[in-house]
């Protein structure tokens, strides 16, 4: 039987399904209250990661494919960063999910499952293939559905950076599953490889001339809330510098000469500023929340770990 609240009728299905629901919107809350379970979170995965990619970093000879071993870890564990945040600020991102779509809470959350599943196989290697495609298909419609769309309706400055940093994303993961796909049961899509080094070559470009137009801004992908701390010295070598590399190697890329150096000098070059730059601003002020220090230290090791995927697939033609 159903009983009658304000108007509305009740049964006991639909309180079960209320009750559900308010556990897990406690659950999320008293998560989103406290950085530590999210930073425990990622510390956990990033050992992990760290301890499977040494052994088969060790197993290789050459000294690039060395480096390039990390290319898969480097770029999944910033997308188990953005899953967890899609779970921890769902409200926030069930927003960003566009308007025409229905099922807005679904998508956020299927999207976030779906970031944290694809990291932890691009990290174990299993099915690391069906994580990169998926993973690259993702982003890139992500851009044809969210970015494309913002930038035609509102084309401001750096409009176009914002769309292209989720294209190069997206590039990264096409060229592993190229690159696996060749070397596996999937030859016949060795193909996905050079659209990926396409994708993420046009982003890197990019963003080496904004990194000389606006020096002001962090280095890497420039965005307006985003400012260069006062606290960090040299702010004009680190911006030019990160331009010129990222224009050398971007063009590089592009014509597919001495890729695979280009890639790994690219990957090593995000990853020192990583290490130089978005660790200590993480240090210094420390933030999970989305555009905060953890997302963009995150970002820029996830650009670094594109580099060396496309590094990886340097030999598909």
């Amino acid at each position: 039987m159903g009983r009658i609240f304000g108007g509305y009728a009740m049964t006991l299905d639909s309180i079960s399904v209320t009750n559900s629901s308010l556990t897990a919107v406690i659950l999320i809350s008293w998560i989103k209250g406290s950085s530590f379970w999210l930073n425990c979170f990622a510390a956990v995965l990033f050992a992990l990661g760290m301890f499977l990619t040494v052994r088969k970093s060790a197993k290789r000879t050459d000294a690039l494919d060395r480096v390039i071993a990390f290319g898969p870890f480097f770029f999944g564990w910033p997308l188990a960063v953005f899953g967890a945040q899609h779970i921890a600020f769902l409200s926030d991102v069930v927003k960003g999910v566009p308007a025409w779509m229905p099922g807005h809470l679904f998508w956020a959350v299927f999207v976030g499952i779906a970031l944290i599943a694809a990291a932890l196989s691009m990290t174990t290697g299993i099915l690391a293939e069906m994580a990169g495609l998926g993973a690259g298909v993702m982003l890139l419609l992500f851009v044809l559905m969210i970015y494309v769309p913002n930038l035609i309706e509102n084309p401001r400055d750096l409009a176009v950076t914002q769309l292209l940093r989720d294209l190069s994303m997206s590039g990264g993961a096409l060229a592993l599953a190229g690159a696996l796909a060749k070397n596996g049961g999937w030859r016949g899509f060795g193909w996905i490889a050079v659209i990926g080094r396409y994708f993420f070559a046009a982003g890197i470009l990019d963003f080496g001339v904004e990194n000389f137009l606006h020096p002001e801004y962090a280095p890497v992908v420039p965005q307006p809330d985003l400012m260069m701390p006062a606290w960090i010295p040299a702010h004009m070598v680190y911006a030019w510098l990160t331009g010129a590399i990222l224009v050398v190697c971007g063009v590089a890329m592009l014509l597919n000469w001495r890729t695979r150096l280009a890639g790994v000098v690219v990957g090593i070059a995000l990853f020192a500023l990583l290490i130089f730059f978005y660790l200590p601003m993480e240090v210094v002020h420390p933030s999970i929340e989305i555009s905060g220090e953890l997302d963009q230290l995150a970002q820029a090791l996830g650009m670094s770990g594109a580099a060396l995927l496309v590094a990886g697939s340097a030999k598909i033609r």
